[in-house]
């Protein structure tokens, strides 16, 4: 299997996490319905954030100071007053492609350096990601189906 057979199976729930906010208004997509700070526009600003660390932070060894993000996890889904859905739509869709772009050159057993963990290989970040997203989808198809049956009338 290469990089890039691994990456069309991260790229399919990208692009089910993207279009979880469709056809949400801005308050659907801040609506809290769980204790935590989670919410769909969250989850999606959130996995810019994993983008970031695992594709940036982990390739290039450079700071979340550096590259603009959170410095922990949770912190990351918290929403700041100009996020909109396109704005944190958009800055997860660039943040994909420049993903894709940052390990295209490499090999599944090529080691990532800058890892907290240390140095891990490209194969296991992947799959790392791949697990990650999934998991977030799930989440987003959860927030969503109680959205739309709140604007049904339906219990949540």
């Amino acid at each position: 299997m290469s990089p890039f057979e691994i990456q069309a199976f991260i790229d399919e729930h990208r692009n089910d996490l993207a279009g979880s906010l469709d056809g949400l208004s801005e308050e659907e997509a801040r609506r809290r319905l769980v204790p935590s700070k989670t919410t769909l526009l969250g989850l999606v600003k959130h996995a810019t954030f994993v983008e970031k660390v695992w594709f940036d932070e982990a390739v290039t060894g450079r700071s979340r100071a550096e590259i603009g993000i959170p410095k922990t996890p949770d912190a990351s889904f918290t929403l700041d007053s100009g996020d909109t859905i396109e704005s944190v739509r958009d800055a997860y869709l660039k943040a994909c492609e420049h993903s894709r772009l940052a390990v295209e050159h490499l090999n599944l057993d090529d080691l990532l350096p800058g890892n907290r963990r240390g140095p891990l290989s490209l194969s296991w970040v992947l799959l790392h990601v791949l697990r990650e997203i999934a998991q977030h989808c799930g989440h987003a198809d959860i927030l969503r189906e109680q959205i739309l049956a709140a604007r049904q009338g339906l219990p949540a």
